[in-house]
């Protein structure tokens, strides 16, 4: 397809996501008419104004276009991969036992220190490639594989050199808080003072931030602790987001929404309580079925609860090299199906709008004036197909900022 500017996608069905227009906010025979790099209209093709007369057409045949997919939720940049730990959980281990053992995390902290940026960026695009073509349009990267400050910023540099490869908006999370280092064993509290928060002042300082995450769970930090870092991200002015509630209940969610968390995400032993807090400050349940998946877990986010509360619910793929080693955000969304009994509407939400909220962003996520032109173009005929098949990818295009 040619690249895309100024010009009117013509013969299409749209999902514009916005709920004013019914289920998926569908536009049976629409157009789109882009303008540099923003939707500068849509809606029935019977009732394009004459303004846009002139434009170039590019007939699509009626496939469907939706909002370029977001994955708001990812670990993509980082050294080695952990398929021999894959192998022992098969064997009997648990989650927790690896990581106790001195693997999990900490094993890709090593893998992580050892390579270079050049490394990490090369490893990353590769993983970056594979979304790309399942029409994402953008995607959120976190640190927290090398807890240091040199290998932090290591990761989130090569983390920015990636939109800068690729066509591609990357928001880079910084997740220092993510585990204690061997050299801080049972000091966790020395951690946060001596390292996590220095390196998050030092990233901060170069541009290296949109926001800060941690991990709250018994096998990394406590609330406590998340609050001492939560304290100097609000000083920055960046907003935070919280691994909460994924193997217990710390109350995780509740403390991220006291501080307006953009999200909290795992969530699967998340209690009413918890769910009420996010409900009151906004905060976006963000779901990963890729780690429920890979770590054979039986307790399922309360999905009933968030849809009793409205509370918006996001999915993405957690792409990781220990508990979420998948970059397919079509396939997370059958997993939020088929797992979690989302509905095939509420996972391309998922993936779409409320990701774009769980990342701040307000310029995506919908098909609306004054959007960005970031779609993805399908060889479908109804958006429910996109959760609906298992290892198919129906994309015919992707469309970035106008561009394709």
């Amino acid at each position: 397809m040619p690249s895309v500017e100024d010009q009117i996608l013509t013969d299409i069905t749209v999902a514009t996501l916005n709920d004013d227009r019914g289920p998926y906010g569908l536009i049976d025979d629409a157009s789109i008419v882009i303008q540099a790099d923003r939707i500068a209209w849509v809606g029935p093709r019977s009732e394009l104004p004459g303004d846009y007369a002139g434009l170039a057409e590019t007939a699509l045949d009626g496939r469907l276009v939706t909002p370029g997919l977001i994955d708001c939720h990812t670990h993509i940049v980082h050294g080695g991969n952990r398929a021999s730990e894959f192998e022992l959980r098969l064997n009997g281990a648990s989650y927790e036992d690896v990581a106790r053992a001195g693997g999990g995390i900490i094993s890709t902290v090593a893998a992580t220190r050892a390579a270079s940026e050049a490394a990490l960026i090369a490893s990353a695009l590769i993983r970056v490639d594979a979304m790309l073509t399942e029409g994402a349009t953008t995607i959120e990267i976190k640190s927290g594989y090398g807890l240091d400050t040199q290998t932090e910023l290591r990761m989130l540099r090569a983390a920015r050199a990636i939109e800068r490869a690729r066509p591609v908006r990357v928001m880079t999370t910084f997740l220092g808080a993510h585990a204690a280092p061997p050299e801080f064993k049972n000091r966790a509290d020395a951690y946060i003072d001596e390292v996590c928060i220095p390196a998050l002042r030092a990233a901060h300082a170069e541009g290296l931030v949109d926001a800060v995450d941690g991990f709250c769970e018994g096998i990394a930090f406590s609330p406590a602790q998340i609050a001492r870092v939560f304290d100097v991200a609000s000083a920055l002015r960046l907003p935070v987001k919280l691994h909460a509630e994924q193997l217990s209940n710390l109350g995780g969610a509740k403390l991220a929404a006291s501080y307006g968390a953009l999200s909290a995400d795992h969530l699967e032993y998340l209690d009413e309580d918890g769910v009420l807090a996010m409900a009151r400050a906004g905060t976006v349940a963000v779901i990963l079925p890729g780690a429920f998946y890979t770590l054979r877990e039986t307790q399922i986010p309360p999905i009933a609860a968030f849809r009793r509360h409205r509370v918006p619910m996001a999915l993405a793929t957690d792409c990781n090299p220990g508990s979420s080693p998948m970059t397919s955000l079509l396939l997370a969304m059958n997993m939020g199906c088929t797992l979690f009994r989302m509905t095939p509407e509420e996972a391309l939400k998922g993936v779409t709008r409320h990701a774009a909220r769980a990342l701040g962003l307000t310029d995506r996520g919908v098909i609306a004036v004054g959007q960005r032109a970031d779609l993805a173009i399908w060889d479908v005929a109804h958006p429910a197909e996109l959760a609906y098949r298992i290892g198919f990818n129906p994309l015919h295009s992707r469309i970035f900022g106008g561009l394709s």
